[in-house]
Parts: structure tokens; sequence; C-alpha cells
């Protein structure tokens, strides 16, 4: 992770899924007395030689065969639940994943539900290696193919989408995501440390180490709930100067912090009241529809399907969420909120908005393990909702957290599949989750080679890691009769921390660049964004703007060059995951497992 050598929390989970997971019959044997066992001891002490050295992101196969060995004796001797926590902590300390107290905190906080879908799954040991250090270690099969059933009315003629013509309405939709409150911030405080999130505590004697400013930190820190008021204040007043009113707020969640090793349903129940009431006080009578973050569940990506019933179900969150959005969404969309987190209604004359949970798709949602085949029939109900709007001539937009790139494999390419069928339907889809400022091409499954979507990924609100704060604006066509709502242009906006934290300032939202502007798009329409591709290739000065403003005015030290930028343009072609057929060129120059390891090792989420 950039900025830091403790371990991203998604790699973190990733682990611990894998050092959890335990067959059935170990879970038999706990009650029996513990036998004593040299392997815990004998596997710390053999890590760092098999190659285990800097985090998860270094195990190499000798080290993970070595790790579920180990597991694999205390099952034999019937060791227990127990044997397999204190052996977790252990691994966690030993790969230096985190301080041993988050090591501990951590294995407890996922440990139950972890296990109890581990039990339900189809997973066996042998298949893990493969799973976590790659094919080449092991071979794993859990997540089978599957298909959504498309509708049998063929395919409407696709006509190219035109300009709109002079003086058409345009409608300005307000663009918000990884808002990442933390309620631990203190200014004043280290900005760096050890754990995962910093910014929270404690002062470091050195004079050099760098500090927590007032409005928010370069660094692996969230923001403090005043820089976050400070934002809707700004926007209540219409944003910046000369924008004019905001027609909608698109809103995709992650609310909570990164200090997922002590969370609790408590404090993301209260993360998720304070500030959706904050938008409400000062947004005020503007539509705000928002989608399902990965970071809204405890533990962190857990969101089992609605089959999963009890205390275990997210019936908990749902129901909250709906409580809390309920001045924004009808009931019919409570009602499916309720059941699966997603929902559809229309939010302009001709527009139908659809606010998918993304979290049906993740690969880091242990629970999918079970089942993970369109999770809560997301993707049907999706297909049938897209079918309607084409029969009765509406346009659709689509919201999720998620980017479908980021998705596992077959849910992202039966999503690729729904968006192809449907691309004279689905006029825009807006994501974010990455942080930084992004899109991922569509193009015909016949050919791959025309573009028929852009997914657009918006940059954060939050700095997490050392980013400037920020938020986009999209410009849309619409409404009036005939109106497209394709994307014209869009904005983005961000508070400049180095002036903002600069004694006797006050903090200055500002644009910082606008799509057609900055690239010289003539239109925002997919194929100008595959024509920008193109010369992001010949024309270096243009790619390392888009680098510059990819990171909100605050790239990383490291330049991206001829390796980064191969990942990085391939990232951008490639719409559903693991498909090198997307970005050939690029593939040429580096093999496409080692594009997928550069750019996965740059996701801050």
């Amino acid at each position: 992770m950039a900025g830091s050598s403790a371990l991203p929390l998604p790699g973190v989970l990733l682990l611990l899924v894998l050092l959890l997971l335990l067959p059935r019959e170990g879970l038999q044997a706990a009650a029996r007395p513990p036998l004593p066992s040299p392997a815990p001891a004998a596997l710390r002490g053999s890590l760092p030689g098999l190659g285990a050295r800097f985090g998860w992101r270094n195990l190499t196969c000798p080290a993970c065969k070595a790790l579920f060995v180990a597991i694999d004796l205390s099952v034999q001797l019937e060791m227990g639940v127990e044997h397999i926590r204190r052996l977790a902590v252990a691994t966690c300390e030993r790969l230096r994943l985190a301080r041993p107290e988050v090591c501990q905190e951590i294995v407890g906080l996922f440990e139950h539900d972890l296990l109890t879908a581990w039990i339900r799954s189809i997973l066996r040991p042998a298949e893990i290696c493969g799973l976590l250090v790659g094919t080449d270690c092991g071979h794993w099969d859990i997540y089978s193919d599957w298909n959504v059933t498309l509708p049998d009315t063929p395919k409407p003629p696709v006509n190219p989408p035109r300009p709109p013509p002079p003086g058409a309405p345009s409608a300005r939709i307000l663009f918000l995501t990884d808002l990442h409150w933390d309620r631990g911030y203190l200014p004043g405080s280290d900005a760096t440390c050890k754990d995962p999130l910093c910014c929270r505590g404690g002062v470091n004697s050195s004079s050099r180490d760098p500090r927590a400013g007032f409005w928010g930190s370069y660094s692996n820190c969230d923001l403090p709930l005043h820089t976050l008021e400070n934002l809707l204040q700004h926007l209540s007043r219409g944003g910046p100067s000369g924008g004019g009113p905001f027609d909608l707020v698109y809103w995709t969640g992650d609310i909570p912090a990164h200090n997922v090793w002590e969370q609790s349903r408590g404090d993301q129940l209260e993360a998720l009241r304070t500030v959706s009431a904050l938008v409400q006080k000062h947004l005020g009578p503007l539509p705000v529809y928002p989608a399902v973050g990965n970071h809204e569940s405890v533990p962190v990506n857990s969101f089992p399907p609605p089959f999963v019933p009890g205390n275990q179900s997210s019936a908990w969150l749902y129901d909250a969420m709906a409580d809390a959005w309920a001045p924004w969404l009808p009931p019919d969309a409570l009602e499916t909120l309720r059941v699966g987190g997603f929902y559809t209604l229309p939010v302009l004359p001709g527009l139908r908005l659809v606010s998918l949970n993304m979290n049906f798709c993740s690969e880091a949602n242990f629970w999918l393990l079970i089942n993970a085949t369109d999770p809560a029939g997301q993707l049907q109900w999706l297909v049938g909702v897209l079918q309607r709007a084409e029969e009765i001539g509406e346009k659709v937009h689509i919201i999720g957290h998620i980017p479908p790139a980021h998705c596992l494999r077959c849910w992202s390419w039966n999503y690729y599949r729904i968006i192809n069928r449907f691309e004279s339907t689905v006029a825009g889809q807006f994501f974010g989750h990455t942080h930084v400022d992004e899109f991922e091409m569509f193009y015909d499954e016949e050919t791959l080679s025309r573009p028929v979507g852009i997914a657009f990924v918006a940059p954060s609100v939050t700095t997490f890691i050392a980013l400037n704060p920020g938020y986009r604006v999209y410009e849309v066509d619409g409404p009036y009769p005939g109106g497209s709502f394709l994307v014209l242009d869009h904005e983005t906006f961000i508070l400049n921390l180095t002036e903002a934290n600069t004694p006797g300032l006050r903090p200055e939202w500002r644009r910082l660049y606008g799509a057609r502007e900055a690239y010289g798009l003539r239109t925002a329409f997919p194929s100008e964004w595959e024509q920008l591709l193109k010369r992001f290739e010949a024309e270096e000065p243009l790619f390392q703007r888009f680098w510059f403003l990819m990171y909100k005015g605050h790239p990383p030290r490291e330049p991206c060059e001829a390796p980064c930028k191969a990942a990085l343009l391939c990232a951008l072609r490639t719409g559903r995951a693991d498909d090198p057929q997307l970005c050939p060129t690029q593939a040429q120059a580096l093999p496409f497992p080692q594009i997928q390891a550069l750019w996965r090792g740059k996701r801050f989420c």
C-alpha cells in the first residue's frame, strides 16, 4: 500500500479468511482436550526463510504450503478452534501484518462469521494456496461459471449517440463517494504509525514526524467530521461559483473509517446515521440516492446473501439504511433495500436509477464462499428492470460502490453481457471505491472493439491514502423528450490540503479540471474515451497529465513508467475482470498476470 509498511486491511482480511478456513471435522474436535504440537512454533520460525517477510503480498508458494501443512497437522491432531485461532494470531504477528493487539482484535472480530461461511462452503485446504498465491501453486475452482438469463426480445438497433441540439437542457449530478469519517481523528497527532490507519492520537517525540493537519493529512488517514461538514456547507451554497444548482445527488457509500479491526455494529450505525443526517441537513431538499459500500458492514466486506438468517444476516444494516434514507426513497425502493441492499426508482422524467449492492460481486466478501451464483438474484432483477425500461423508453443510470472490473470474474462477465444487451438503455454507470479518478471501458462482445459504454469511477472525499479530498459533478443530457441522459462532461473539485492547513488560511474547494477541456474531447461519449486511450499510448505528456489528475493533484512520488503505464491502460480498457483480450497491446509488452499484479498492488480499498 502506497505510503505505508502496514498491510492493507483487505489483505489482512484475505489472509485471515485463509487462516481460519477449517474443515468441518476440525470444529467437531474442539470439545476434546488439545494435544501438544510443535507445528505453530516451527511454522513461526520457518516462514521468513520460506519467503514470507514483508506481508501477505510477498507470501511465496512454499510459505503458503508450510502454513497449511501446519493447519492440516493441527486438524489431524484434533487441536480445535482455539489452536487455529492462536496460529492465525501468531502468523499475523510473524508476518508483521499489524501490531500484536490489532492481530488479536481482527482475528476475534472476523472469526465467527468466517467459520460459519467456511462450514457451509465447498472450499478445501488443497485449493487454498492456489487461491491465495496463484494457479502455479495449486488449483482452485470454487466459483463455478453461471449465466443470467437475458430476454428473448431481440436487441434493438443501435443508434450512435449524437450531441444534444443547441439550447437543450442538461442536468447537474453531484457525486460523492468514500467519505470515510474517522471519529478518532485528532489534529496534531502522528500522521505516520504502524497501524493501518493513523492520525488517531499519540505524538512521537521526533519533530521530523509529520502531524495530522486540521483539515486532513497526506498519509494513511481518513477525515474528521468538521472537514465533511465544511464540504457539505460548500455544496449547500451551490458548490463552485458559476456552476449552477445541482439536480440530483448520487452517493456511493463507504461512510465509516478504515479502523476495521476495532469496529462494532454500533460504530457502523452511528456513522451511518450521523453522516446521513449531516447530508440531509446541508443538502436540504435535493434528492439524494445512496448505494451500499463495502465498509458499511462489520466485519468489513461481510455481506451474507439474503438466505443467511438470524443475527448473522445483514438485516440490522439494511433496516437502519432504510430508516436513515427514508426521506429520499419511496416505499418500493425501501422494500428491496431492506431485502438485499439494492433498489430502483424514477429520478427525472425519462430517467430511472438503479442502485446496486456491489458487495455481492466482491472477491473480499467471504460469504460468497457458500454460493457466488448471482447472490440475492440481483443481476437477474437488473435484467428485468432494464427490460421494462427498454419497453417504455426509459433511460437508466446505474450506481454502485465497487467498479465492475474489480468484481469476481463470473459476476463481472455477466454484468458485461447485460450492459452489451441494453447498451441503448443504460445511459450512465457511476462507481467509486478505488479512491482515485479513473474509468472502465465496455466494448461489444462480438469484436471487443466498438465501445458501447463507460463506467466512470470517481475519486474519494477521503484522503486515504495521501490524497487531496475531492468530489465529482456530472453534466448529463436531459431531461426533455428524446433526451439521451448520457454524460456530456464531468468536473472534479478538490481541497488542497497544503493550502488548507496553512495557518491563517481557510479551506477552499476548487475546480481541479473538467474532462473535455483537460483532454480535448469533442464529447464525453464512449467513442471519445476510446480515442483518448489511443492518444495516451502515443502522447506521453497527455498520459502523465492523466496520472496527475487521477490522484487528485497529489500523485505518488514514484513516476508511472512503462510497466505502470501498461498496467493502467489495460485497467482502463477492462470493464470485465480477468480478460486479457481487452488489452492485447499492453499484454504484448507485459504478461497479463504481471499487469494484474501491478495494478492490484495500487488499490487502496
